[in-house]
């Protein structure tokens, strides 16, 4: 499928002006990364391969890391630094000088503060990019604090990514929708311990075998598969240790298909790439397409892309997974799985409004496929960013 990327169209008015290239003609962009969720890792070496492959003539890069304790510093630009290598993830270090963003709108200067020296001016940002997979990045919480600084910056907004990250209210705005989702019951905080009799009268008729997952957790973390009733408590047991929610879903019958999603330039629908289909080896250890797989294991996964889908599935899967992306207000981008039955049937499972982009992931390689390249791809992001207006939208 070729792939035309439109010419940038107004975006409007907005609470501020579009920002302007710098002097030397380039947009200035926060590249923003680590984090203290438990993807930490994985969001350090998306932003190794970010910072690979965006066009140094046309952007200046600020690399900003965030540590595992919160503590947001100067990090280095260099992408071979923060790759995984020999099977492990890099890790932000902790610094004496801290970086602290501007709450003042019309204010987009970032300081530099250190301890004993009057704090510095570091640069004017025209965008961020923020790289962060899981809780305290990728649901919402760092998205209200750069609309709070009035910036711009890329992906979805504060409520699309809350939406996103909680695969409960996911499920229920996916259902409000009219879109086509699986079986599932959620155990909320204090149930396990305190009704779990009850907890059981509502997983029971999910059938087997039950997916136990974290709610709030990404990159397959703390995700058990469930083959018998007797497994149920460790596999809960081992999604609370990520969150204190947990989704228990049925199995669902289908082949697992997923479709990147990019959002419309000026007003226009979003886009779908063609659907991929990851084909997990022998190789893995749990039997589906988990952690270890996703990110630290090539030999176990492979990429059909487009999959192997009549003509009319294929299009029924790359509406849907726009549909999705409407449904939850999704902006930039978006990862939307879904299952494809053996009747043809496509049931949403779920949508990832901060996808990946490690050398395995699969949202630039399903864009890749369909005509757009990974340097290409973080350029159109970075315009659609750039493109949207500030404030309520």
């Amino acid at each position: 499928m070729s792939h035309h990327t439109p010419e940038p169209a107004s975006a409007g008015d907005s609470t501020s002006p579009a920002p302007t290239p710098d002097a030397a003609g380039k947009t200035r962009v926060v590249i923003l990364f680590g984090g203290r969720s438990g993807e930490h890792g994985i969001s350090v070496a998306t932003a190794g391969g970010v910072m690979s492959a965006i066009d140094r003539t046309k952007y200046e890069v600020v690399p900003i890391g965030i540590t595992p304790k919160g503590q947001w510093v100067i990090a280095a630009d260099e992408p071979e630094r923060w790759a995984i290598t020999d099977g492990k993830a890099a890790e932000v270090p902790e610094s004496a000088a801290e970086v602290v963003l501007p709450l003042t709108v019309g204010d987009a200067a970032l300081r530099v503060l250190e301890p004993g020296r009057v704090p510095s001016a570091l640069a004017d940002v025209d965008v961020v990019f923020p790289l962060l997979h899981g809780p305290y990045g990728e649901d919402g919480t760092v998205q209200g604090l750069l609309e709070l600084a009035d910036a711009r910056y890329v992906g979805s907004g504060v409520l699309a990514s809350a939406v996103g990250m909680d695969k409960h209210f996911m499920k229920m705005v996916f259902a409000g929708q009219g879109l086509p989702i699986g079986p599932y019951a959620v155990i909320k905080p204090g149930d396990w311990d305190r009704r779990r009799d009850i907890v059981l009268q509502s997983v029971e008729p999910l059938g087997l075998p039950l997916f136990v997952k974290p709610a709030r957790a990404g990159s397959s973390l703390g995700v058990s598969r469930v083959d018998s009733l007797d497994d149920l408590d460790a596999a809960v047991e081992e999604a609370r240790r990520h969150d204190p929610k947990v989704i228990v879903e049925a199995g669902i019958a289908g082949r697992e298909i997923e479709c990147a999603v990019l959002g419309g330039r000026g007003g226009e629908r979003p886009r779908a790439s063609l659907p991929g289909e990851i084909l997990v080896t022998d190789e893995t250890k749990n039997g589906f397409y988990d952690y270890e797989a996703k990110y630290f294991d090539e030999a176990a996964v492979q990429l059909s892309c487009p999959a192997d889908l009549p003509d009319h599935v294929i299009k029924e899967v790359q509406e849907i997974a726009v549909r999705t992306f409407e449904a939850v207000g999704a902006e930039g981008l978006a990862r939307v799985d879904v299952f494809v039955t053996p009747e043809d049937q496509v049931v949403v499972n779920e949508i990832n409004t901060m996808p990946g982009f490690t050398p395995f992931s699969m949202y630039p390689r399903m864009w890749d496929a369909s005509g757009l390249s990974y340097p290409d791809l973080i350029d159109e992001l970075i315009q659609l960013a750039l493109e949207r207006p500030t404030g309520l939208r």
